[in-house]
């Protein structure tokens, strides 16, 4: 565990070399990568976005490929193709984009639902099927996806399979005034993306993922989990509630962030930070909640208000 913590806190320094003052959505991004979950980054352009993909995928000496979103992206631009080599006079398979470790979807709600269901195999399984083959994705594999919430005009929502495929949604949010003059002198002379060097191997990532799955979780807070989900699906201003995979993931990220805290068990805090990010765009409001003006973060913080906490 401490050698875990380390290495986290080394991939860190890494990226904020980068990106400044965003230490906590860091933190969020390791804990998601160490539990083998996708991310889905809800902000406005020019954020720092794809910075933060592609400082993570530099950092862990990992491939990284972007995918540029647009309403005529097709599921074989994503996916990859067999053509007929006219030369070898066979058919080969040529790799599509999602074939790589950390994948930055960008403005994914600008492609069609069919190019969008696309990615949902490769991020439930970690595995293709193109015609009669099934190709394996490289571990680590993280899908960290994006979204502008402002602007809205030709694009398609998610629907609610594929959001449930995104382990946390986060927000990075403007950086305060004096994170924002450190930028501005941090890129005066140089690009510091250009120089990040690996700090921990793809392999050792795929141990820790293992190793995350032994932080000590406890029955009763276990059952406090449960408690959680289980008020989304009975509460009144929800028409459907988290699925068992909000469960679970939420179970799995908070072993992770437990470890990257330098402890071997998790505490109700873990649940209770992560439990908005990862319950609330798993669930739909009801019409007559939007009308109030309710959203999901707050009838998630509503169910974590009602729940007693264990002691």
């Amino acid at each position: 565990m401490e050698r875990m913590a380390a290495a986290a806190a080394r991939i860190k320094a890494s990226i904020e070399q980068v990106l400044v003052g965003k230490g906590e959505v860091i933190d969020l991004t390791l804990a998601a990568l160490l539990s083998g979950g996708h991310i889905l980054i809800e902000d406005v352009p020019g954020i720092g976005k794809t910075t933060l993909a592609r400082a993570l995928a530099a950092s862990l000496d990992c491939s990284f490929r972007r995918i540029q979103f647009t309403p005529d992206l097709m599921p074989s631009d994503i996916t990859g193709i067999h053509y007929y080599n006219q030369k070898s006079g066979e058919f080969q398979f040529r790799p599509g984009p999602i074939i790589a470790q950390v994948v930055l979807a960008d403005e994914i709600n600008r492609a069609t639902p069919r190019t969008q269901s696309a990615l949902l195999e490769a991020m439930g399984e970690r595995q293709l099927t193109i015609d009669e083959s099934t190709i394996l994705l490289p571990l680590p594999f993280l899908v960290i996806a994006t979204q502008n919430p402002i602007e809205l005009e030709g694009t398609f929502p998610l629907p609610e399979a594929q959001l449930d495929r995104f382990l946390l949604r986060l927000r990075l949010g403007y950086p305060q005034e004096a994170q924002e003059e450190e930028m501005l002198q941090r890129f005066e002379t140089a690009e510091p993306l250009s120089t990040l060097e690996p700090v921990a191997l793809a392999q050792e990532v795929l141990e820790y993922q293992s190793l995350v799955r032994q932080v000590y979780f406890a029955p009763v807070l276990r059952n406090y989990l449960v408690k959680l989900v289980q008020a989304t699906r009975r509460h009144a201003d929800l028409d459907l509630g988290a699925s068992p995979r909000a469960s679970m993931g939420l179970y799995r990220c908070s072993q992770a962030l437990a470890a990257l805290r330098g402890r071997n068990y998790v505490t109700p805090d873990e649940i209770k930070t992560l439990a908005p990010l990862a319950l609330s765009h798993r669930v739909m409001l009801k019409a007559q909640a939007r009308l109030r003006e309710h959203t999901a973060e707050s009838v998630i913080n509503e169910v974590l208000a009602q729940v007693p906490v264990p002691v």
